[in-house]
């Protein structure tokens, strides 16, 4: 638990009495995630990150489009070599790209496109607490925390992606970021605690918008800001696609709606000054397998004789990026 003390001593500084129940729930769930845990691959993942030496680095730039920490000549041949080899122990890498020591993972998403899609349009994250739900392995946290965000949280239950942040962390140093292996429904309601608020990528995986929503506009303060990224489609207001099976071969992806359906969504859950800031089709030259993700990727989910199709006959994924506020 040691990699939570200072979060731990951040929350009772900020919620006081609401802390300790907090705290002590989010410790049993660390604890059922990394010692209860049966993941076969737990092991293997936290002996790569035990090998990697302590970073004494002042290079780190959280502002370039691949995070870059280390210098390759900060290290000889042979300890570049073994290192990338510990990176590769926690293959697939997703999000990113990332440059450590000057190894470069380009990871399968370029996720510095989406980023530089919305910075242009959200609130300075300037001392701003920001909570990004579905973080991935943290490589948007960082460029949050780049921006000047005084402290980011994120939260993915994929343990893998937990793991790779904490190698990247431990490369870093310390820092006021953390990614804790949790859903937002493990989080306490009406937390009412954040700036900033992330959710991208995540709203077509609930079963239920709605209530997601609403759950995030429960983790934010009065006055903070939603930035939301989904996979829409094109319509008008009450358009939605519900997949019989299977999108893009992705077997849990529930509700596409049209922009205008997303806005409505949001305005009946009490947000304002809704805005659809960014609609972009995803291009299999931001989302493709590389060798540091060598598993089939966005080409393999189109059809190959009309590539504004998925596979299944769908419309290939679209993706919009909406703000909006908690009056």
């Amino acid at each position: 638990m040691s990699d939570y003390q200072a979060l731990f001593h951040d929350l009772h500084d900020l919620m006081e009495a609401k802390a300790d129940a907090w705290i002590a729930t989010l410790t049993r769930q660390l604890a059922g995630a990394f010692y209860s845990n049966n993941h076969g691959d737990l092991a293997k993942w936290q002996a790569a990150i035990d090998a990697i030496p302590d970073s004494s680095t002042s290079h780190k730039r959280l502002d370039a489009d691949a995070i870059e920490i280390g210098r390759a000549e900060d290290l000889g041949l042979l300890q570049l070599q073994t290192l990338e080899q510990h990176f590769q122990t926690l293959h697939p890498w997703r999000k990113g790209p990332y440059r450590l020591f000057g190894i470069h993972i380009d990871t399968e998403w370029r996720s510095d496109w989406k980023w530089q899609r919305l910075q242009g349009h959200i609130a300075p994250l300037n001392y701003r607490r920001v909570l990004d739900v579905g973080c991935g392995n943290g490589y948007h946290c960082w460029r949050m925390l780049g921006a000047g965000a005084k402290s980011v949280i994120g939260i993915d239950p994929m343990l893998l992606n937990v793991m790779q942040f904490k190698l990247v962390k431990k490369l870093h140093g310390a820092a006021p970021i953390f990614v804790l292996p949790l859903g937002i429904e493990d989080l306490p309601a009406n937390l009412q605690l954040f700036d900033t608020v992330f959710s991208m990528g995540v709203l077509y995986h609930r079963r239920s918008p709605i209530d997601h929503l609403l759950e995030l506009k429960g983790c934010l303060q009065t006055g903070g800001e939603l930035v939301l990224e989904t996979l829409v489609i094109d319509g008008g207001l009450g358009d939605t696609l519900l997949p019989s099976d299977r999108y893009a071969r992705m077997r849990n992806v529930w509700f596409l709606p049209s922009c205008l359906t997303l806005v409505s969504w949001l305005q009946r859950c009490g947000f304002a000054n809704v805005r659809v800031v960014d609609v972009t089709v995803t291009s299999i030259k931001e989302q493709r397998s590389t060798e540091w993700m060598r598993f089939h990727s966005l080409q393999d989910y189109l059809d190959p004789n009309n590539p504004q199709l998925t596979v299944e006959g769908l419309p290939a994924p679209k993706r919009a990026i909406v703000i909006a506020d908690n009056p």
